[in-house]
This record gives structure tokens, sequence and C-alpha cells, in this order.
């Protein structure tokens, strides 16, 4: 259960941290290359434009949950994909 909750996860946040930069690259082009350069830029854009970038924070968030749900079902486990 632990290797399903962790991988979707991930994919929770990989498809939020691009939804992102959509929408970072959707106001302009510079605001996208400073979000895909500047990791730090991400944080400030979703606070000057949140109507457009909450969806994507939405989903990151709800990516996170699935990662530590993931880590508790663990157990604690450094490596929760090995198989026992």
């Amino acid at each position: 259960m632990a290797p399903l909750l962790l991988l979707t996860g991930y994919v929770f946040v990989f498809v939020g941290g691009l939804m992102m930069l959509i929408a970072a690259f959707r106001e302009s082009v510079l605001w996208g290359l400073a979000c895909l350069f500047l990791p730090i830029v991400s944080l400030f854009f979703l606070i000057v434009h949140w109507s457009e970038a909450k969806r994507a924070f939405v989903v990151q968030l709800l990516g996170v949950g699935f990662l530590l749900a993931g880590l508790i079902s663990a157990g604690g486990s450094p490596h929760p994909f090995r198989i026992r």
C-alpha cells in the first residue's frame, strides 16, 4: 500500500508543479522562465497570482498528503519499495 501512496504523491506533486509552470508561462514568458530556473519565484508567483495558481497549489498539497500517508504507512522505513 505504501508504494502506491508514494507513487501517487509523486505524480500529484509533479503534475501540480507542471500546472504552476503553465500558469506562470500564461502570465508571461518572464514569469515562466523565472519560476523554471529560480524555485523561490514560484512561491512569489503563487502569492501574487493566487487566482491563476491556486489549483496547482491544491494539487501539490494533495500530493504532499499522499506522500505523508505513504511514509506513515511504510512505518518510517527508509526504503518503502524494498521487497521483504
